[in-house]
């Protein structure tokens, strides 16, 4: 009995606590939260431009017919564009932060910080976005390409006008899961003073010592952010997929018919 009320006494210390935390330097939690947010959406939407690009730069085909400078300009894109995956795929972005912001400071250029933040981000995505964008340009049919060939479209009007729009509906659950990953992973920034969510908790938790109290809200705000988010992200896919009802226009022999799709069957009815 003795113990249960010892537990009961401790769990409503713990939980006063945090609230009381969370009540004193909420201005703090919210301006962390704050910059978290800007610069993840920043960081992705640069980061899906930087991969729209090269994803696009990488699938541009060789033409028998080409002339060895324009062969010899996408030879050399391809193997830049490659070491660039590689090199900002295959190392963490917190190392990537310190060498790009110190690096830059050490050859006097001194970036402001929330301006490197987006900008480590975005490069650290773009690395990331570029081969999900190549991949989902390699599956479409090739048939599409020949057809829009065979009516006199380029390379360029055939991606803008028909690959892409595929594309983009195809690889919008990655943009949304490299999204997610940028709010958790905006939190190594703190290595180059970025005043994002964790950098608060910890000069927080540096005042008052009640390290899992602080961080117990932090993670709570972390799960906040990343469900909303991927909760809005499905209803915009949802949204994307439209009705499952639709209405086909009829002839002059055949009035207008109505359709409805099971999902599930892949069937209409």
């Amino acid at each position: 009995m003795l113990s249960y009320v010892f537990l009961t006494s401790g769990a409503a210390l713990f939980f006063t606590q945090s609230w009381e935390i969370l009540k004193k330097f909420f201005s703090m939690f919210l301006s962390g939260m704050w910059e978290t947010v800007f610069i993840s959406i920043f960081g992705t939407a640069f980061g899906v431009l930087i991969g729209l690009g090269a994803g696009i730069l990488r699938t541009i085909p060789v033409m028998p017919g080409d002339s060895r400078f324009k062969k010899g300009l996408l030879k050399f894109l391809n193997v830049l564009l490659s070491a660039y995956v590689e090199v900002f795929r295959g190392t963490p972005m917190i190392v990537q932060a310190m060498v790009i912001y110190y690096g830059a400071a050490s050859s006097g250029i001194y970036m402001e910080k929330n301006f490197a933040a987006i900008f480590i981000v975005s490069i650290n995505t773009g690395a990331y976005m570029a081969e999900i964008v190549r991949g989902g340009i390699l599956s479409i049919d090739k048939g599409q390409f020949e057809a829009a060939h065979s009516i006199g479209m380029d390379h360029f009007n055939t991606m803008i006008y028909i690959i892409m729009p595929q594309v983009m509906r195809n690889i919008l659950p990655a943009i949304g899961n490299e999204f997610v990953i940028n709010i958790k992973d905006t939190s190594v920034l703190n290595v180059i003073s970025v005043t994002e969510l964790y950098y608060q908790s910890k000069s927080i938790a540096t005042q008052n010592f009640m390290y899992f109290q602080v961080f117990l809200i932090t993670s709570i705000i972390y799960l906040i952010l990343t469900f909303s988010v991927t909760r809005l992200l499905r209803l915009f896919e949802k949204k994307l997929e439209g009705a499952d009802t639709y209405t086909i226009m009829g002839s002059h022999t055949m009035g207008h018919a109505a359709f409805k799709v099971d999902e599930k069957k892949g069937a209409i009815l």
